[in-house]
């Protein structure tokens, strides 16, 4: 059978044949099964196999790459691209050998604790700090493709939030500029128009901006009427082109295209699956 999300199985006593892309491979006690999403797979215990199971949502994994990377990738959409790449093995057998295995027994029997009892909200940190004491010892073992991560120039890309940045001292320039921008999002603003209001040049406006935020008040300006268009299209009943001229863009096209690159998918295809969710 297949899951739509990753599953990392620890075999804790026993032995099987599993059936999957790898072919037929024998597991045992000290190795890891790790399949990723819609990666069919079989099993034929040889008696008994007692296995722990960890389901992963395939977001949350792109999100932990994003921040792990994020030095050196644009935004979320841009990770989850490069992740596939990275890991582009779709079921592999982890051979970590009984004593590394056992580490991670006590962290297992604590997670099925937690999830069976439903403390999922109350623990969460605590799962958290589990599941990555798991991954510290996994990770080493998986097989990744050699992929050259480049330094992008990430101040011009439009991404939505998590992004990163550089955690300085605002400048009060930066933080009115910001201020400015989040009152008014639909004005027609001009890099030139806001410099001008906080007393800067563009260039200086840019400067300080991107090191405040991570972004040129353009890139920052988009992503904001981006979340705002979102919401105008989860709360009301504007048309595309209402809600897009409501935060700021005349012509249609733009504020589509604008859209889907910050939240991933078109205006259409976002209030679909809202109404989908609401419905269901």
């Amino acid at each position: 059978m297949a899951y739509d999300c990753v599953r990392i199985g620890v075999v804790r006593a026993g032995s099987a044949i599993l059936c999957s892309e790898f072919g037929e491979q024998p597991v045992s006690l000290g190795d890891v099964v790790a399949l990723g999403a819609h990666t069919l797979c079989d099993t034929e215990p040889n008696g008994r196999i007692t296995v722990t199971t960890i389901y992963l949502d395939r977001d949350y994994l792109v999100d932990q790459f994003f921040w792990q990377h994020a030095g050196s990738l644009r935004d979320r959409l841009d990770a989850q691209d490069f992740m596939d790449k990275v890991y582009a093995e779709p079921a592999q057998i982890l051979h970590l050998g009984e004593d590394r295995a056992g580490m991670l027994m006590p962290w297992l029997d604590e997670l099925v604790a937690l999830s069976i009892g439903g403390q999922g909200e109350e623990r969460f940190y605590r799962m958290q700090a589990l599941l990555f004491a798991v991954f510290d010892v996994l990770i080493p073992f998986i097989k990744i493709t050699a992929m050259p991560a480049s330094t992008r120039q990430r101040a011009w890309i439009i991404p939505t939030l998590p992004r990163s940045r550089r955690f300085r001292p605002l400048r009060p320039e930066a933080s009115e500029a910001r201020e400015l921008l989040h009152a008014a999002p639909a004005d027609p603003w001009t890099l030139s128009a806001l410099a001008e209001r906080v007393h800067l040049s563009p260039k200086q406006l840019t400067r300080v901006f991107t090191e405040a935020y991570g972004k040129t008040p353009p890139a920052y300006l988009t992503m904001l009427r981006a979340e705002h268009m979102a919401r105008l299209l989860r709360e009301g009943e504007l048309n595309i082109t209402a809600a897009g001229r409501a935060v700021g863009w005349s012509s249609r096209s733009r504020a589509a295209e604008a859209f889907r690159q910050c939240v991933g998918v078109t205006p259409q295809q976002y209030r679909a699956r809202v109404r989908a969710a609401m419905s269901g």
